[in-house]
Parts: structure tokens; C-alpha cells; sequence
């Protein structure tokens, strides 16, 4: 089934919502890697830890040879015990894999030529993210030559509340999905625009999903402002979001749809690429 999943580092915990198609059940037969694989598929697949009968069901192999393949799967921190229970979820090994693949320069090149061809047309820094949990994280990134501007790191970090391409993201999530997401946020306040109620976020996210794309007004740093843009699958899964940010003198309020429909026509050549690949 397709799913889009906030995975969050270090927990073995993932926050899922069905979204689409059904994934294919795993044939009995093949190889370890096959199976480990399909099991793997089955454990994300889940809102939450899943025991063994359940799992055995899922992906089609007896108890005795799943609990084998889940135990060296255990040894390598790809999958965890649920302490006391005999149910399993997916380890802190595989969480770090899954985002080191999505920062990974590996898929890079046309990802950023389609970055660096909006950042000259729109004349402003533009990067791409994705939800790890309660963190956004940007895996891509092409600053602009004009100055002032804001220099952050592929791999920075941000509380998703603050940035313009954490709301676009958070705001396409399913309404479950996001609704739980936002109730674990900590809204530390960074300036006076910063949002801290989750009552505020959650109408602001809505404004933004009606709308199209967010808008951070200075809420992270004084003087910065970013517009962001969900990336979305062909079947309207958002997969990361695409966004800018610059200096208030040169951007405003009026300029965020006009910044928008350029990031748009970006972010769907991007989905292209990138839906294709997954």
C-alpha cells in the first residue's frame, strides 16, 4: 500500500496513513534479501509496533523462519523488540538510513538542475525538504548570487512550525496524520511572529492547503521570509516540499503567490523525477 511515512530517528516509531495503491503481498518463495525486504515493507507499513502472527500473515513465511529473519534483522538495528511484548518496529539503524538516502548526493543531479534553473528564475535561495519526524530537513539546497541572503546546510534541521517548506509538507499530510503530528510539537518561540498555539498552526495549515503554498513571515528568523510548495506523487502524496527564502526587503506578503506559481511549475518537474525513482 502507499504510504507516506514521518519517520522519526532513533525511536523505532513511524506515524503512517494509507494514501493509494495496495502493495503487493511478498511471495513465500525467494531469497533472504527478498524476504527481509518484504518484511521490512510490512513493518513500515504499520502506525505502530506489529506482532509476530500479524506480521507472519503479512508476508507470507512461517513463525519459526520470520522470527530467524527478525533476529538478525534485530542484531543489525534495522528492526526493534517492543520490550516485554512480542511485537516489532523499525530500528534506529534503519531511520538513519532512510534520511541519509534522502540527503545522499547519489540522486542529486537532476534534482538540483531543476533547483538551480528555479533559483535563476526566481532570483532567490531555493531548497528542498522532507518531515523526519518532528524535524524538517533539507536534503537539497542552490543559494542565489544576491546578497543578503541566509546560508543553511544540506542536513540542517528546522522545527517543521518555523519554515515554510516544514508547513507546505505538514499541510498536504492526511488530516490524521497531521493533526497527530502537530499535538507532539514543542512550538518554542524564536520571534515575535513565531506560531506557538497548535490551535493558530492547525488554521494555518488549513489556509495553506486551500491556498497552495505556505509562507513563513519572519517566523524563525527576524527579516526572513520563505514560501514553500508541497512536492506531490501523481497519485497526491506529498513526497517533500520545495521552498524559498530571502530578506524582507525583498520579499513581501504580495509577492508570495506570484513566487509560488514559479515554485509550483518547479515542484512538479521534481515530483516527476523523483515520484519515478521511488
Amino acid at each position: 500500500m502507499r504510504n507516506f511515512y514521518c519517520i522519526i530517528p532513533n525511536s523505532g516509531e513511524c506515524i503512517a496513513e494509507t494514501a493509494g495503491f495496495k502493495r503487493p503481498s511478498s511471495p513465500k518463495k525467494g531469497s533472504t534479501l527478498e524476504k527481509a525486504l518484504a518484511v521490512l515493507e510490512a513493518i513500515v507499513d504499520q502506525p505502530q509496533s506489529i506482532g509476530l502472527p500479524d506480521l507472519a500473515e503479512r508476508v507470507g513465511l512461517s513463525r519459526q523462519s520470520l522470527h530467524r529473519l527478525l533476529q538478525q534483522l534485530q542484531e543489525h538495528g534495522l528492526v526493534v523488540k517492543v520490550p516485554n511484548r512480542d511485537r516489532f518496529a523499525i530500528g534506529a539503524r534503519f531511520s538513519r538510513l532512510a534520511l541519509a538516502a534522502l540527503c545522499s548526493a547519489n540522486q542529486g543531479p537532476p534534482l538540483r538542475a531543476i533547483i538551480q534553473e528555479a533559483v535563476e528564475g526566481i532570483g532567490e535561495t531555493c531548497n528542498m525538504g522532507v518531515l523526519a519526524g518532528r524535524e524538517y530537513v533539507y536534503i537539497e539546497r542552490v543559494e542565489c548570487q544576491r546578497y543578503p541572503r541566509i546560508y543553511l546546510e544540506t542536513g540542517a534541521r528546522l522545527p517543521p512550525h518555523v519554515t515554510s517548506g516544514g508547513k507546505a509538507m505538514l499541510a498536504h499530510l492526511p488530516d490524521k496524520v497531521r493533526d497527530t503530528l502537530v499535538k507532539t510539537f514543542e512550538l518554542k518561540r524564536y520571534t515575535p511572529y513565531t506560531i506557538t498555539d497548535k490551535r493558530t498552526l492547525l488554521k494555518e495549515l488549513e489556509l495553506t492547503r486551500e491556498r497552495g503554498y505556505a509562507v513563513a513571515w519572519q517566523d524563525f528568523s527576524e527579516g526572513i521570509i520563505g514560501v514553500g510548495v508541497p512536492i506531490l506523487a501523481a497519485d497526491g502524496t506529498v513526497l517533500a516540499s520545495l521552498a524559498l527564502h530571502g530578506p524582507i526587503q525583498r520579499i513581501t506578503m504580495e509577492d508570495a503567490s506570484k513566487y509560488a506559481a514559479k515554485l509550483q511549475e518547479a515542484a512538479k518537474r521534481l515530483s516527476d523525477v523523483w515520484d519515478m525513482e521511488i
